[in-house]
Parts: structure tokens; sequence; C-alpha cells
């Protein structure tokens, strides 16, 4: 079973644990999350690396091109929300997305890592819902805006490299897929833009959708599952 560990809100202020069936153990004191604890995105980073097309049904589906390197984009920090946070549907848009995606978090202050070094700069693994307002112009104008980038619940130090993920909207199942699937792996991602940018502790790299990522109507809840990771659950207002 992997360490899961927790970013929760108490009265005396925000800390980080090991996560255990809604408990979490910090190195003074013991929280319940839903009564003394709030849980939280489990890291702060100063951005979100994206990539996309990453998945050979997705790219099917699409009609995308098999990309020979990682395609990429950046969401700013105010992309973030916590795990049962409302999101609220922007009002630029009429075709608002999902996509459940697997996301690394940076440990430590790095840059050109080679592949074999990345286990030693990420502290672990969490669930990020790339979301996309469809009918706008332009990466940063779709998938940049405040609260697009849900994460959590927790982070894991999961083996990345096989994951089962399952995305439901209104409890209907509409992705399913594994991390093996993947054109290119979590540590290929990661070094690969280690050579473009360097990461500081909490930063966010996530790994692209598997097929079918769909519209979202508001009321709707978005739950995406990874194995080992557990469910980032939002509902969209």
């Amino acid at each position: 079973m992997s360490t899961k560990y927790a970013r929760v809100r108490t009265d005396d202020g925000v800390t980080t644990g090991i996560y255990e069936d809604r408990v979490v153990e910090t190195d003074d004191s013991t929280v319940t999350v839903g009564e003394d604890a709030e849980l939280l995105a489990p890291c702060e980073p100063s951005a979100l690396y994206c990539v996309g097309r990453n998945y050979g049904e997705t790219v099917d589906q699409m009609g995308y091109d098999v990309p020979d390197e990682p395609d990429f984009f950046i969401k700013g920090p105010t992309s973030v929300c916590g795990p049962g946070d409302e999101i609220p549907y922007p009002s630029f848009t009429e075709e608002l997305t999902y996509a459940g995606e697997l996301a690394a978090v940076v440990d430590e202050r790095c840059h050109a890592i080679a592949e074999s070094e990345v286990d030693d700069v990420v502290r672990g693994y969490t669930i990020m819902n790339d979301l996309d307002a469809l009918d706008q112009q332009g990466r940063t104008a779709r998938k940049a805006f405040d609260r697009s980038g849900p994460l959590g619940p927790v982070i894991a130090d999961v083996e990345p490299s096989a994951l089962d993920v399952r995305t439901r909207v209104g409890g209907e199942l509409r992705q399913e897929d594994n991390t093996a699937n993947m054109f290119f792996s979590p540590r290929e991602i990661v070094s690969y833009l280690s050579e473009r940018f360097t990461f500081t502790p909490g930063d966010v790299i996530a790994f692209g959708s598997p097929a079918n990522p769909g519209l979202v109507e508001p009321g709707e809840e978005v739950a995406i599952e990874y194995e080992g990771i557990g469910t980032l659950s939002n509902t969209v207002m």
C-alpha cells in the first residue's frame, strides 16, 4: 500500500501529514477530515506544466497526429482548487470539458533531470482535472483560467507506469484507461520538461488525459479515480 500525504486546514492553520481513512497524522497532532480538518489541494505550485495528446485512444478520437515529443502548455497557480471545491461554470464559455489526469508533484528545486533521477526529485503523484473552455481561442484562454486545475485529494508514492484510471460524470463512467498506454511515460516527461524549466517545490506536471474528455454541465460532479491515489471529486456550479 502506498503512503499518502494530505494538506489540511485546521484551527491552528495549514499543515501536511500522512493520510489514511480520512485521518491525517502530523508531527504534533492527529486530525480527521470533515470533523476538525478541511482537505486542501495537496500542494501550492508556482506553475502546472500540462502535457496533452499522450494516450493512443485520445489521439485516434480527436484526429491528432502522434506526437514526436511531448506537447505541453502551462496553467498558472490561480488555476488550482482543492478536492471537493465547487467549480464555477465560466461565464465566457458554453463548452466546458473535463479530463482526468495523473500528475507529479515536485519535491525540490531542480533543472535538467535525467530519467533515472526523476524519482529523487518527485514527492509523489496526485490527480488533476484539466478543465477546458473548448470554444475559446488558444490554449491559454481555453485552459488557464481560474480554478481550471482541481488537484487532489492526496499525494501518493505510487509507481506511475501502470495505474488504472476511471472518470465518472454525474455517476456515469466516461473515461477508463491505464497509464501504461501513454506515449511518453511520466519519467520521460518530467525529464523532458526539466530541460526547459526550473521546477520548484510543489510544482505540478500533468501527463495527459485518456480518451473521452467531454462536456460537463452545471450541477454535475466530476469524479476522477486513479489506482493507489484515490478519487478527486468536484461539482460544477
